[in-house]
């Protein structure tokens, strides 16, 4: 798409966005977090559409193997790689492994000793996605982390803060509440501020 059929396309989803939002993105360079499935492969489009230096990356948190001797985190780096090749991105994988068994694992186990019900995934995105690979986002060299997580922000007295996605039915901020609010200046949530249907539309497209 040349920069005007990226504004035409973009409006339709809700960017209203110039040529000279579109060039000055195109100075900024954006990491973003891809698992394989259609949420974080759409924010991919939408960060190229921006005009975003855009780069894909696969983040690995378990070391498994499934009962037919196939490692399911291998099946999903598959599809991370066939999207990104679409579109033309480059893209890598990081394994997190060791910190994820140090840093949720263990202490889901040790709450769960303790008759409480700990959430693995608000433990990962506190201590893994948002802390350790924000951190290997940054010193990337990236100006922002995209993930494809139905939440927004908003910047207000002078700090961001985030906020319910749009579509009520997949809003994950209540996963997010953990984070430092300090690293919102950085990430982007692409599609919080639209419905899932229209997120497949735009992976159908």
């Amino acid at each position: 798409m040349n920069i005007e059929q990226r504004i035409q396309y973009l409006s339709k989803i809700g960017y209203e966005v110039t040529e000279d939002d579109i060039v000055k993105n195109q100075k900024k360079s954006v990491v973003v977090g891809m698992s394989g499935g259609v949420d974080s492969s759409v924010c991919a489009v939408i960060c190229k559409l921006l005009g975003y230096k855009t780069t894909g990356m696969f983040m690995k948190n378990w070391e498994e193997i499934d009962e037919s001797g196939e490692c399911p985190a291998e099946e999903d780096y598959k599809d991370v790689v066939s999207v990104c090749e679409e579109l033309d991105l480059p893209y890598y994988t990081i394994n997190f492994s060791e910190e994820y068994k140090e840093r949720v694992f263990a202490e889901f186990l040790e709450e769960y000793k303790k008759g409480n019900t700990p959430n693995p995934d608000i433990l990962c995105n506190r201590e893994i996605k948002f802390k350790v690979f924000y951190d290997k986002v940054m010193k990337f060299g990236a100006d922002y982390l995209a993930t494809g997580h139905y939440c927004q922000k908003e910047y207000k007295n002078g700090e961001f803060l985030l906020k319910k996605g749009k579509d009520g039915n997949k809003d994950q901020s209540y996963f997010l509440y953990a984070i430092d609010g300090k690293v919102l200046k950085n990430i982007l949530f692409p599609i919080g501020h639209i419905e899932k249907s229209l997120v497949r539309k735009i992976a159908k497209d």
